[in-house]
């Protein structure tokens, strides 16, 4: 079997996908059994929560099943599809240790749940936001493993319309629950970048 270059980053693409839900999958039973103390669902969130679904998912998942569309397709390389199997390698590895380390705090949607912890260790010791960093990097590995430029970039438009509808009100939220212990972590830890942003 000869696998064309294209092929090798859309197996890449479809591998991390399969790795992303079977990683969240025990998590979102786990979060159903621990009750939520406060929310902030909202429609700018369910937005941010699609567009990231959008880029990061279906529009991809349309362009692998279809290859529509095709004239936005490019010559792929294969040290291009490299890179981006080792970024989407490290946002699982961040991803699932962000899931870990969250435990029972975690949720998909902006909620303080009971008994809720601030978590500062594992990568949160790193930056604020992990969560957003494996997007970030799931977002970056499928510019390198998609060559064209709808379905490629499209998940780092979805994560961008998730972070900035969403980030700001979770840290609303976070200082609303947690006060000047999560002022202090914020003047000491960056938001996604480690040491940079």
């Amino acid at each position: 079997m000869n696998l064309s270059v294209a092929a090798v980053g859309e197996i890449v693409w479809v591998l991390g996908i399969v790795a992303w839900c079977i990683i969240r999958y025990p998590f979102e039973r786990r979060a159903k059994r621990v009750p939520v103390v406060s929310n902030r669902r909202s429609g700018s969130e369910a937005l941010g929560l699609a567009a990231a679904l959008g880029g990061l998912a279906i529009v991809p998942g349309f362009y692998v099943a279809t290859g529509i569309p095709e004239a936005a397709d490019y010559i792929p390389r294969l040290w291009v599809i490299l890179i981006g199997a080792i970024l989407f390698w490290a946002a699982m590895w961040v991803f699932r240790r962000t899931h870990k380390q969250l435990g029972r705090n975690w949720s998909i949607t902006l909620e303080i749940r009971q008994q809720h912890e601030l978590i500062c260790a594992g990568p949160y010791s790193l930056v604020r936001h992990p969560m957003y960093t494996s997007f970030l990097l799931m977002g970056l590995s499928q510019a390198f493993l998609l060559p064209n430029w709808v379905a490629g970039m499209a998940g780092l438009i979805g994560f961008a319309v998730l972070f900035f509808l969403r980030v700001d009100k979770e840290e609303r939220m976070m200082l609303e629950a947690f006060g000047p212990r999560y002022r202090a972590y914020m003047a000491k830890t960056k938001r996604i970048i480690p040491y940079l942003y």
